[in-house]
Parts: C-alpha cells; sequence; structure tokens
C-alpha cells in the first residue's frame, strides 16, 4: 500500500514520537504529542497573558493553557540535584528546563506553524525523549521574527525588552504593540525561555535589551534562602522567517552580573 503525503508525514511523527534509546520510559510526554496538530481545540485559549505579583514563587503555565500551546511531562528519574535544571530542544534550540521537586514540568510555548520537534534531556543527560508534530495555524498568521530569552540559574529573574522600528518597546509591562510585536509570560523564576514575536515585522532596526531583574538566590532543602553568586549568563536567539526554507538563527550568550543591570544585547535589522 502506497502512503499519500498526509499520511507519511503522520508516519514519520508517530515513529519520531518514540523514546529514544537509553530512556527507558523514564520521561514521559504528556504534551506535545506527535502527529497532526491543528491549532487549540475549540473552547481552548492559547494565551501567554498572566498577571506577576512580585515577589514571585513561580511562572510557569496559565490556567487553562491549551495542550496544543505547552510542553509538559515528568522526569521519573531526576538527578540527586534537585537544582539542576533539565533540557529542551525545541527545533534545535536548546534551552534550560525547570523542573520540580516531583519531577514534573509545565511550560507554556508558541510552536510555529509547519513541522516541529521537542525533545527533553534529564539533568544528566542519560535519559531523552524526543517527539515530532506538523502543525496548521488554521489561518492564524505565523511569526515571521521571534526573539527569545533563556538563562542559566534558579530563583533569577531576566526580563526581555524589545524596541521595534517605530519606537514601540514590548516588554512586561507592556506585552502587546499595536504593530504586531507581543512578548509571551513573564518568567520570574529562573531559565525562561520568554518570547517576543512578529508576524509582520517593521522593516529596520530593532534593540534587544535584558534586564536582570533580579535574583542571586535560591533555597536549600531545609528551605532557607542562601545568597549565591548573582552570575547568570543569558541566552538570546533572534529567528526569522521561522519554519521556512529561508528560516535564519542566530544564537548569542551575553553575561548578566548584577541585579537591576539593563543591557543592550543586540541591534539588527530586518529584512
Amino acid at each position: 500500500m502506497k502512503l499519500g503525503y498526509p499520511q507519511v508525514l503522520l508516519f514519520l511523527c508517530a515513529v519520531s514520537a518514540l523514546p529514544m534509546a537509553g530512556a527507558a520510559d523514564s520521561i514521559k510526554l504528556d504534551t506535545p504529542l506527535g502527529g497532526w496538530r491543528a491549532g487549540a481545540a475549540e473552547g481552548e485559549g492559547e494565551s501567554y497573558r498572566q498577571t506577576v505579583n512580585y515577589p514571585a514563587s513561580s511562572v510557569n503555565t496559565p490556567q487553562g493553557q491549551a495542550s496544543t500551546a505547552r510542553i509538559s511531562g515528568q522526569i521519573k528519574a531526576t538527578a540527586k540535584d534537585r537544582q539542576a535544571p533539565g533540557t529542551v530542544i525545541v527545533n534545535g534550540l536548546a534551552m534550560p528546563l525547570k523542573i520540580n521537586a516531583d519531577g514534573t514540568f509545565d511550560r507554556p510555548y508558541s510552536f510555529p506553524s509547519g513541522s516541529n520537534s521537542v525533545e527533553v534531556r534529564s539533568p544528566d543527560g542519560q535519559q531523552r525523549h524526543r517527539t515530532q508534530f506538523l502543525r496548521v495555524n488554521g489561518g492564524a498568521t505565523p511569526a515571521k521574527l521571534r526573539v527569545l530569552l533563556s538563562w542559566d540559574s534558579d530563583n533569577t529573574d531576566l526580563d526581555l525588552h524589545l524596541v521595534t522600528p517605530d519606537g514601540a518597546h514590548i516588554w512586561y509591562g507592556g506585552r502587546t504593540a499595536q504593530n504586531g510585536g507581543t512578548l509571551d509570560v513573564d518568567v520570574t523564576t529562573g531559565y525562561g525561555p520568554e518570547i517576543f514575536s512578529m508576524p509582520a515585522p517593521i522593516k529596520g532596526q530593532y534593540l534587544v535589551y535584558v534586564n536582570y531583574y533580579g535574583g542571586g538566590y535560591r533555597s536549600d532543602e531545609d528551605g532557607q534562602v542562601d545568597a549565591v553568586q548573582p552570575l547568570t549568563t543569558a541566552q538570546i536567539s533572534v529567528i526569522t522567517e521561522e519554519g521556512t526554507p529561508d528560516e535564519k538563527m542566530e544564537t548569542f550568550l551575553v553575561p548578566m552580573r548584577t541585579p537591576g543591570e539593563l543591557t543592550l544585547v543586540k541591534a539588527f535589522s530586518y529584512p
């Protein structure tokens, strides 16, 4: 029996959703699942907004977040150091993944249209689970420009700020601009990512700032808060024409040394 194009894609997605060698079912990925995804189901919302009241204990997935726009599951065999993050790799971009004490993780994520891959790795890198799916936005305009911020320390708050060519400022205090630029959730306790997206980017220069809002602390097993070295490293990725043959991605690292520091980390022109 010959398979048509959609059937071939579904077959490949189903195969790639199997755990990788050595995983031994130690990582369970609830969402996303392999296969064909047609965006949010009726009644589900792909919302990336939530109210943050400082000091915040945790910001993960907003209540009621659509299953088509989240990365969630559990790492059953976690490393001895519960402070260590796992790793999530989305379409080739590796980012730290915050893991709760029981091994669960849950993070909203705006996936682009087209083929997507998600791989989750345990903190020690010994367990891995990968899935692949095809997303159809159902008429929604895909983002032609995305900027992602993640960082490498827990209990630390970095904030992504974008200034667009028309002077609009997109940040956690103003996440939506009239030009279509938006920012997703404000991660306040570590790792990120925070994602800026724009469906129809304006031609001109964009400025990417990172604000070291606060941090440099962690809790020990007894719940005591200890001061630690405040240095954290920000990872910024600029992606244009994502999910198309013209996709380009640039990733770079910037050390953030002092809470309160505001740094211009990148200036780039589109197109």
